[in-house]
């Protein structure tokens, strides 16, 4: 499914789960006819994220829609401004209004922890990844939200990668077990699947080296301090790709990047991130 496929489903789900057998509020006071305008406040300072988002959704619901863009996703935002204004009719503005104002201020806020986390990496080669630790039915805009405020998305989901985690590893019965496996998976089934290898000290790693040539691509470092970090990426070379994950925060990614890895994951990214406060109000 492409990025609209699935965003397209995401508002169905959200206007059923809304508006069940109808908004009552609106149909007791408003002529379905009415045409109305509505701009967007911001009302707390940060990185915008949703406007794209905000604009499908009103054309979705209502493709004559006309929407005018004043601040683009990614721009830096203040106290006072107006992202856009929408033109439609009022029972579209108020059916969408809380689903736009939900989608925003949390992908907002999610682009705006994460350009803090990448303003700590300037000047490395490291990048900042995502995780799977999302909101269910929520990971495609989360996931957006991360690559608007200068973040790189990891896998999206279980299916269009192989990453062999802990649980993995210790219910196959070890990494060169597990790795054998996969790649034979691979060949057998999904040729163009990449495999990532999590391990926990410097004897996984040594054993990921060991047989993972032409089959792993990327070592996860999975709660290495940035001392153990640095030795791992020392001895992999430039064999594999190196990402550090666990226990990365605002305080000590800087010292990630130092030790050399290529990546750091970070799930605090959404998981720890908040909404900022937006408004949708009725003008004339």
């Amino acid at each position: 499914m492409t990025f609209d496929e699935k965003l397209f489903h995401l508002i169905d789900e959200a206007l059923i789960e809304d508006i069940g057998d109808g908004d009552h509020s609106t149909i007791s006071i408003i002529d379905s006819k009415a045409q109305g305008k509505a701009v967007l406040k911001i009302k707390q300072e940060g990185i915008l994220a949703g406007v794209e988002v905000a604009q499908k959704i009103f054309n979705y619901k209502e493709p004559a829609s006309v929407f005018i863009v004043n601040k683009k996703d990614g721009d830096r935002m203040e106290v006072g401004e107006i992202a856009f204004e929408v033109q439609s009719s009022v029972f579209t503005i108020l059916q969408c209004e809380r689903l736009v104002l939900n989608c925003m201020q949390r992908m907002s806020g999610i682009a705006t922890l994460t350009n803090k986390y990448t303003a700590k990496l300037q000047g490395y080669k490291t990048k900042l990844l995502d995780t799977r630790k999302t909101t269910p039915n929520f990971r495609l805009l989360e996931k957006e939200a991360v690559r608007i405020g200068g973040g790189v998305n990891h896998r999206f989901g279980l299916y269009d990668m192989i990453m062999l985690k802990d649980n993995h590893i210790d219910y196959c019965g070890g990494i060169e077990k597990a790795i054998e496996k996969a790649a034979a998976y691979i060949q057998r089934q999904k040729p163009e699947l990449k495999m990532e290898v999590e391990t926990r000290n410097l004897e996984d790693v040594r054993k990921v080296i060991a047989v993972g040539r032409g089959k792993v691509f990327r070592i996860m470092l999975d709660n290495f301090t940035p001392e153990q970090a640095e030795e791992a990426v020392k001895v992999i070379g430039n064999k594999f790709e190196t990402e550090a994950s666990g226990g990365i925060n605002l305080e000590n990614i800087t010292d990630y990047a130092k030790a050399g890895v290529d990546f750091v994951s970070v799930g605090a990214l959404i998981h720890q991130a908040k909404s900022l406060d937006l408004s949708l109000k009725a003008t004339f």
